[in-house]
């Protein structure tokens, strides 16, 4: 029979979009790459993009594919990425100057946009803010079959995942107070009828922008297009990140695809002549995989700890196999 990860893509066979998160290194992004692979052996033009700001999928496929999609030499269908957000960031540093200009013209403040702006992208969340419209953009454009995203570790793909809520709550605050400025200018104006046929452009802004969030925010609940999926060490540290977060995706409505273990020892490679360093690691091994399986009802797979670590296509392509090769 297929293995479970397979199954779980013919049961699901409108899934487009993938998000892989754990703990760091738990191995994340060789997870993401080998799905990301077998999907684009199906057939499927496909879009491995690393929302991390620590990149690693130039070091895995060894080759540059920072800030530009590369089909992958080898293969047919796969495309990867890391996405740069540097350009964005000014991008958005340049948007948020012209629509602050707008706000304090339309509320006659005479106030300097710069000292809100430097404010506003002095923010931590100000570059995960950038890189989730980085992932609006690419998954808007719709230029591939399949989506795979590597994310940064959970609590950040957490919070990259929520800032749709974030964006909904915000936009929704500044519409209130821009409705409220502007049925203020009205009272206090001789010329109403003016002021109700201004134009104006930050208003404008916030209703599309309102409606690209509250379009993602559809698409990252629905669950017959979406999935993520957690990758784990069979240790008890990424185990507890995941029993910490998987109830946030779910009571946010993100669908989970499912567990995935990663770095299994394999005991078939253990005999009497095993060292005890050995022997230890697979004992602690098997209470985890206990763990998990008690812990976790949808374990789609293991992958194994291999003799190299995971590098470039061809090791890629084990793991891929590893994954989803047939069970008895």
């Amino acid at each position: 029979m297929n293995s479970k990860m397979a199954q779980f893509f013919e049961e699901h066979p409108q899934i487009r979009y993938t998000f892989f998160g754990g703990k760091g290194g738990v191995g994340k992004t060789v997870v993401a790459a080998a799905v990301a692979n077998w999907i684009a052996e199906q057939g499927k033009k496909t879009l491995l993009a690393s929302t991390n700001p620590v990149h690693s999928l130039s070091n895995l496929f060894q080759m540059d594919v920072f800030g530009k999609e590369v089909l992958i030499p080898g293969t047919n269908n796969l495309y990867v990425e890391e996405i740069d957000t540097k350009d964005t960031i000014e991008k958005s540093k340049r948007e948020i100057k012209e629509k602050i200009s707008w706000f304090l013209k339309f509320a006659d403040i005479p106030t300097k946009a710069e000292e809100f702006v430097e404010s506003a992208t002095m923010n931590p969340a100000f570059e995960e803010s950038a890189m989730f419209e980085n992932m609006i953009n690419i998954i808007f454009e719709d230029a591939y079959d399949f989506y795979v995203f590597d994310t940064a570790p959970t609590a950040n793909a957490r919070r990259l995942l929520g800032m749709s809520k974030v964006y909904t709550l915000w936009v929704d605050k500044m519409m209130k107070s821009r409705e409220e400025a502007k049925e203020m200018r009205l009272s206090l104006s001789f010329r109403k009828k003016k002021v109700e046929q201004e134009e104006d452009p930050l208003l404008d802004y916030l209703t599309t922008f309102r409606d690209r969030i509250d379009r993602m925010r559809e698409l990252l609940t629905d669950e017959e297009k979406t999935a993520f999926f957690f990758v784990t060490l069979l240790e008890s540290l990424p185990l507890a990140v995941i029993k910490r977060f998987i109830g946030w995706f779910e009571d946010f409505g993100i669908p989970i695809g499912g567990v995935i273990v990663n770095e299994a020892i394999d005991t078939c490679d253990i005999d009497e002549t095993t060292a005890e360093f050995c022997l230890n690691r697979v004992r602690m091994q098997d209470r985890y995989r206990e763990e998990v399986k008690k812990s976790f009802k949808n374990l789609l797979g293991e992958i194994p700890l291999f003799e190299k670590e995971v590098r470039g296509l061809d090791m890629i392509q084990r793991v891929t196999q590893a994954l989803f090769s047939t069970t008895q």
